[in-house]
């Protein structure tokens, strides 16, 4: 049956991409259909369409799959920033238990998993209210007043949301607050298209374990004016610890600006994940979810099987979080990270916890680890890497097989560039050990995973 663009046609969901979107077969040609989910029977309407593929409209759920759930929030299709909101949450563990087996075996090349290799994934109690942290833009409706909310998937035009039901329930207080301020003082939002007005963002971060709450507002100017004000307004709000403003005045998707002014409080607020304690600027980057941060540092706490006599390397350390976790269990750790700012706040913990078995190196983990292997014969027992999306460099991972620590710990925000180095390390002499799931992102497709490798 030949379908041509915007017609509609009835489907069965029979799998999933790695992007949540359900997939459907007719006559053996794929569709990939938003906001459904596997079992639906669906009428949907084709959109773009390609020589093998193509992308359809979701309009009417005909029989609903077992795993479906009514979306709790009122624009979730819309927003599009959570792709999984239709399914039920144990429908999502599995979901994504599911894509990183699959990752390893298809792309990694890896045997069938026993259970003893492929542990449970780690869910979480509570998925809702998880996020630490949000980043809302500014701007205007047709009517010309201010609006805040998250961007639509792939555009810039802004879906209004008071409260998100991922963040804290301050966000909302905050984004009113800020909004009265604004209308009081005819501060005008930016306006992506003229590169016109003034506040372009809000960053909102909370301390789940001390409740501090930390307010940045990245403006395009010098100064926000009527400084005074936002902070009385804001600082009524309980918790409140740190205002600031982030300059931003560049043509750019960046959303902070490497300049912050500090209107209040000392710049930034604290928390803590387990015993350990941080400090967290508007700048630093920070697990977003704590509770399953702490399930996740405590299971690369455990594959890496410390027991106070190893040297040990965090690799893309960030400003430490693993680093300082594994440094109560170590003899020495040390933390490599090219950006420098991530370094001080790293630096700057370990004082704050009295943590003296600790270094830090500022740099490319393909340029430090090398270099300190082979000039300083600096070894390890065990490496950790917890690399950005794209994975490890070749190098990083050569440099690793050199030193051959006995075990390599393997924290992955994508399952995909996870097998093809896990592949890379077991072709030279590693054996995979453990494998386990973390949901740190409920409603979304993303998963974290943590994987043991032992040398041969």
């Amino acid at each position: 049956m030949e379908i041509r663009k915007n017609e509609s046609f009835v489907v069965t969901i029979e799998d999933m991409s790695d992007d949540g979107a359900g997939i459907g077969k007719l006559d053996g040609y794929i569709w990939f259909i938003k906001d459904t989910v596997t079992g639906d029977v669906v009428e949907a309407k084709s959109m773009k369409m390609k020589k093998s593929y193509g992308y359809a409209r979701l309009v009417k759920v005909l029989r609903p799959s077992e795993d479906r759930v009514e979306p709790v929030c009122p624009v979730a299709r819309q927003c599009g920033g959570c792709q999984l909101q239709a399914m039920s949450y144990e429908a999502q563990l599995r979901f994504k238990e599911n894509k990183v087996y699959n990752n390893l075996l298809r792309i990694g090349g890896f045997d069938p998993l026993t259970k003893d290799q492929f542990l449970p994934i780690l869910g979480m109690e509570q998925p809702w209210r998880y996020r630490n942290k949000a980043q809302f833009p500014f701007g205007t409706d047709r009517d010309g007043n201010t609006v805040t909310g998250f961007y639509a998937g792939r555009t810039h035009s802004i879906i209004p949301i008071k409260d998100c039901l991922l963040g804290v329930e301050d966000n909302e207080k905050v984004l009113r607050t800020i909004k009265e301020f604004m209308n009081r003082h005819h501060i005008r939002s930016y306006d992506e298209q003229r590169h016109q007005g003034l506040v372009r963002h809000v960053l909102i971060r909370k301390g789940f374990a001390t409740g501090e709450l930390m307010v940045c507002l990245v403006i395009n100017g010098e100064r926000l004016g009527h400084e005074e004000d936002l902070v009385e307004r804001l600082k009524d709000i309980r918790g409140m610890t740190s205002i600031s403003c982030s300059i931003n005045r560049e043509k750019t998707n960046v959303i902070m600006g490497d300049q912050v002014i500090h209107l209040y409080g000392p710049g930034y607020i604290t928390d803590f994940i387990g015993p350990i304690k941080y400090q967290i600027s508007p700048l630093s980057f920070y697990q977003v979810n704590p509770v399953q941060t702490e399930k996740l540092y405590e299971t690369a706490l455990e594959f890496a099987g410390l027991t106070g006599n190893e040297t040990v390397w965090d690799l893309y350390c960030g400003i430490g979080t693993i680093s300082l976790f594994l440094a109560r269990k170590a003899k020495q750790v040390f933390g490599v990270e090219v950006i420098p700012q991530a370094i001080d706040d790293a630096r700057r913990n370990g004082e704050l916890n009295g943590l003296t078995n600790v270094t830090f190196f500022t740099g490319k983990a393909e340029e430090v680890l090398p270099r300190e292997y082979e000039e300083h014969q600096i070894r390890a027992d065990v490496i950790v890497v917890d690399p950005p999306r794209k994975g490890c460099d070749e190098r990083c991972l050569d440099t690793i097989v050199k030193m051959g620590p006995k075990r390599v710990v393997y924290v992955s925000c994508d399952s995909a560039t996870l097998a093809r180095d896990l592949r890379y390390l077991c072709d030279r002499g590693y054996e995979l050990k453990k494998v386990r799931c973390c949901d740190m992102f409920g409603w979304s497709t993303h998963c974290e995973v943590c994987v043991k490798l032992r040398r041969k």
